[in-house]
């Protein structure tokens, strides 16, 4: 059967673009569809905007401590619209890159909502297209609670747009992006509180980090109520928001920022077309391959609910590229050993096993830690403190996680990273001199274990 094309990808996000560059590279015949705008979350409502506000929210740092290095000057004002005004302008530059970069690879951009008619044929602006496969990438979505008022409250998506800074903001999660935009909000001035339901932030990452965090933040004023969670929220008379909390208790607010999970964005698919089928938290059900149980289907990224990071959506996308298109250069994504960052202030890295899931795997485990005030801040009164940990195979001496809270930690964990692909042992670690004086050097002077 003769189809329009080889390859038909919906979603110009990270994954798409990236599967749609390389399948058209290696002479596929591919069209991507995109209803919203081309780099996907990442570039427009994720990475990329939400790393820019964390920089702009760290300014407020630096010019304290600046003056403990002999600068003065007039007291520093921020302006929420001029960075969002400069944050608009990168993201249009970037989407235009992302443009060129699929119409520059010989791939046919179609713009709007695409949706499935049958296993083969997509449905695009009124316009049908066949194709011999269909990768969807159409990533995820913000979930809000459904409470009474739920309507009042903001996700990421609307957060970037604000027309100004809240004077007093509720972030209301324990996930990454609800401690980065607490971070980013207090950062910048406003009155932060973060609200989350369970005992502590960010389940999953390494206890000792999760722990240093909740001191950093709280020595910073950010005000932090764990085992709270809301119920509904009213608009009050003089516009402002009154939320009401699970224990009776009523927190007047400026604006309630939801970062409580985020769903796959299937909606009005046409998958009740085909054979796809999901699995028990909504996600497409993909084997090895990506392949979906409709065979000519196939799906990538956070649609997929493996590991939501874009460089992981990236590597999908590649994946599938290579198999189709030029097998003897595939390889198979490797899930393990993924590096990942939270940008919070200040700043989460970490790679490989925490301590608390190496000895639930049954490692015997040696724990190395270094906590201590950055030399940067050692002219200043700020008493912000920098946490490293390793975390080593008693047994074979194999290092299994690296984890640091501190400045640039995503720089120096992403080098540590390849180290720990390698296989690196302690005593490699150990065995490499430092780079004095820098904060990375203490990942190689940590001697003694602090625990066993």
């Amino acid at each position: 059967m003769s189809y329009d094309f080889d390859l038909f990808v919906i979603g110009a996000g990270s994954g798409g673009v990236r599967a749609a560059r390389f399948a058209a590279g290696f002479g596929a015949r591919v069209a991507v569809a995109e209803s919203r705008y081309l780099g996907g979350t990442c570039v427009n409502v994720g990475c990329v905007p939400k790393k820019l506000l964390v920089y702009g929210a760290h300014f407020g740092e630096d010019f304290e401590q600046a003056r403990s290095f002999g600068w003065s000057g007039a007291e520093a004002n921020f302006d929420w619209s001029t960075l969002i005004a400069n944050k608009n302008r990168e993201i249009e530059r970037l989407n235009g890159i992302y443009r060129n970069l699929l119409v520059n690879s010989g791939v046919t951009l179609i713009e709007g909502h695409a949706r499935l008619l049958d296993a083969h044929t997509v449905e695009i602006n009124g316009q049908r297209h066949s194709a011999e496969r269909i990768l969807i990438a159409t990533g995820g979505w913000p979930q809000v609670p459904d409470i009474p008022g739920k309507e009042l409250a903001i996700s990421s998506n609307e957060a970037f747009f604000l027309k100004q800074l809240p004077k007093r903001v509720l972030v209301v999660g324990g996930g990454y992006i609800a401690v980065e935009f607490a971070s980013i909000f207090h950062g910048l001035g406003a009155q932060t509180s973060l609200l989350y339901r369970g005992e502590l932030f960010l389940r999953g990452f390494d206890g000792a980090v999760r722990q240093h965090l909740k001191d950093e933040l709280s020595k910073k004023g950010m005000d932090l109520q764990f085992q709270a969670d809301i119920v509904r929220i009213d608009r009050q008379a003089d516009g402002s928001l009154l939320a009401t909390l699970k224990d009776g208790r009523q927190l007047p607010t400026d604006c309630v920022f939801y970062a409580t999970g985020r769903r796959p964005m299937l909606d009005n698919l046409g998958l009740e077309n085909t054979q796809v089928e999901l699995d028990e938290r909504g996600f497409i059900k993909v084997d090895d391959n990506y392949e979906s149980s409709e065979p000519s289907i196939l799906a990538i990224g956070d649609v997929i609910g493996r590991v939501q990071l874009t460089p992981v959506a990236l590597a999908e996308g590649m994946a599938v590229a290579r198999r189709l298109y030029r097998p003897e250069e595939y390889r198979k994504v490797d899930y393990n050993l993924i590096p990942t960052a939270v940008f919070s202030l200040p700043n989460i890295a970490t790679v490989g096993l925490s301590e608390e899931q190496a000895r639930a795997d049954g490692y015997t485990v040696k724990v190395f830690e270094s906590r201590f005030r950055p030399m940067k801040l050692s002219l200043s009164d700020c008493q912000e403190r920098t946490l490293m940990k390793l975390v080593v195979d008693a047994k074979t001496d194999k290092v299994l996680g690296c984890h640091m809270v501190g400045p640039e930690s995503g720089e120096i964990i992403q080098g540590l990273a390849v180290a720990l692909k390698a296989g690196a042992t302690k005593q490699l670690f150990d065995d490499t001199l430092g780079i004095h004086p820098t904060a990375a050097e203490e990942f190689v002077t940590m001697r003694a274990p602090v625990a066993s």
